[in-house]
């Protein structure tokens, strides 16, 4: 267990007391900085190869970024807000719903009890793990030792190799006047009870278009002010303006290639001055809600200490998830490399497993990162998941492709659903057919996505797709149309 320091006299630095009280020998193989979902995947894989593993959680509470303030607990006001949707458009059904409104304080009720069942599983899973669990603020002394701050006392903690999982805080990008005039950042925004009555959003990712919708949906009047071309630039351009296009058609003004002047208060009200172009303008909002994205949680890691040095505010890591310092690594949100969990699991398990082989001595056993599989969504509505190459990764990258979308408003199965907006699009390499990527935007996206990361991952081709059986009427068998058209593409006249 880790060294407890004693109290320093009066003036004493602290870190002077720490050479006469460290072990011989590291007491731990490995430590895990940070419990989230890479952290704890880490820990978990790190203690399954027989390493003497600890992880330490130095938030305020359990459970990661993606349980308290990330994935769940917005999906869940989303959840809400995509109902009342549907509810609204009974009248398309044949339908007539009466007596129903939205109760911000009943939303928030529900997502709090789920929240706080996902945390207590999650603070379950790091107290009985088969590693040492612990509660405390850390930062580095040198490449292998941590102060642990505990608050009552201070502790010594050294192993022979890290891992960094500390996840993400909200980016303050310099807006004048911004923070001393007041907003809602993402972390806040999921908690309020209050539903404005005018609402800027300023970004234009993925959580700044969903939180924008759920706000837009349960009755803010909402405008959109994106400082790029395009929003959820991530994805191919004809993702971005379809999605766009859905939004504005809800009632969102959604404004791109805006330049943010200045925020200022305005009566009860807070005025935003921008230039879109070479014009101008100026809004007047209830409330702002400040979407530009997250940046790594280093802060007080003195990772200086351990000898890293620090790539402007990014952590420098390489395909092995290591650091330049070689037995430490990182995971996850911290990384920079993709804000999405079920990556930043496959990482933390990653760098656990390179971490013990270093330490073993197995370094050609060192595995490295493979994004040929790398999965996003966005929850909107129409929802939007993306696997493997977009359009525009595989012209960067020179490869010689071909590429084939359907609307799901010429689709059956979309059309009794009532769904315009969206549609499949796949690409594939010229050689075989090989699908290299496919994006989906529209009904149930995240859900479908998951059948072309299957055929992607034993490297199925057009073809092949195309001729696996689909049931009819489903929006499954939407998928094949697209494979249909590049495999006849491919192979003109002959058989599939």
């Amino acid at each position: 267990m880790p060294t407890r320091l004693p109290r320093p006299a009066a003036g004493e630095p602290v870190s002077a007391q720490w050479a006469d009280f460290k072990p011989a020998a590291p007491e731990f193989d490995l430590v895990v900085i940070g419990g989230g979902s890479a952290g704890f995947a880490a820990a978990r894989t790190g203690a399954a190869l027989g390493a003497r593993t600890a992880v330490i959680e130095g938030g305020a509470e359990i459970g990661g970024l993606c349980i308290l303030r990330g994935c769940m607990p917005s999906k869940t006001l989303l959840e809400s807000a995509h109902r009342w949707h549907d509810i609204q458009r009974a009248r398309e059904f044949g339908l007539v719903a009466k007596a129903v409104a939205v109760k911000m304080d009943c939303i928030q009720a529900r997502k709090k009890h789920l929240i706080g069942g996902f945390a207590a599983y999650r603070r379950k899973q790091l107290r009985s793990g088969k590693f040492t669990f612990l509660r405390g603020r850390a930062s580095f002394l040198d490449p292998h030792s941590l102060r642990l701050d505990r608050g009552h006392v201070q502790e010594l903690v050294t192993a022979s190799a890290f891992i960094l999982a500390t996840g993400s805080i909200v980016t303050r990008v310099p807006v004048p006047g911004i923070w001393e005039t007041g907003c809602l950042n993402s972390d806040a925004a999921l908690e309020t009870e209050k539903i404005p009555k005018r609402l800027a959003v300023l970004g234009g990712g993925v959580i700044a278009v969903e939180l924008g919708q759920f706000f837009a949906r349960v009755g803010s009047e909402t405008i959109l002010l994106q400082r790029s071309k395009k929003i959820v630039r991530t994805y191919d351009p004809d993702v971005s303006l379809e999605l766009e296009r859905a939004l504005k058609a809800e009632g969102v003004d959604v404004r791109t290639g805006v330049k943010l002047l200045e925020v200022r208060k305005k009566g009860k009200g807070k005025k935003i001055l921008f230039q879109q172009g070479s014009k101008r303008e100026e809004i007047v909002v209830d409330e702002i809600l400040y979407a530009m994205g997250r940046s790594p949680a280093l802060a007080g890691l003195n990772l200086e200490k351990a000898g890293i040095t620090l790539a402007g505010d990014k952590l420098p890591v390489s395909d092995t998830m290591a650091t330049p310092v070689p037995h430490i690594f990182a995971a996850g949100d911290v990384t920079s490399l993709h804000d999405v969990v079920h990556i930043a699991i496959q990482e933390g398990e990653l760098a656990a497993r390179n971490a013990v082989n270093q330490l073993r001595g197995n370094h050609e056993a060192l595995e490295k990162a493979d994004d040929r599989l790398k999965t996003t969504v966005t929850f909107t509505d129409p929802e939007i998941a993306a696997v493997g190459l977009t359009e525009v990764q595989a012209a960067a990258r020179g490869i010689d492709y071909l590429a084939a979308k359907y609307p799901f408003k010429d689709h059956g199965k979309a059309q009794i659903g009532g769904y315009e907006y969206g549609f499949v699009k796949l690409i594939a390499e010229k050689t075989r057919g090989e699908i290299i990527g496919a994006e989906i935007i529209g009904p149930h996206a995240s859900d479908l996505i998951h059948e072309l990361i299957a055929v992607m991952r034993y490297r199925g081709t057009v073809s092949e797709l195309a001729a696996m059986p689909h049931y009819h009427p489903t929006l499954a068998e939407i998928i094949t149309y697209p494979a249909e058209e590049i495999a006849a593409l491919l192979n003109p006249g002959g058989k599939q």
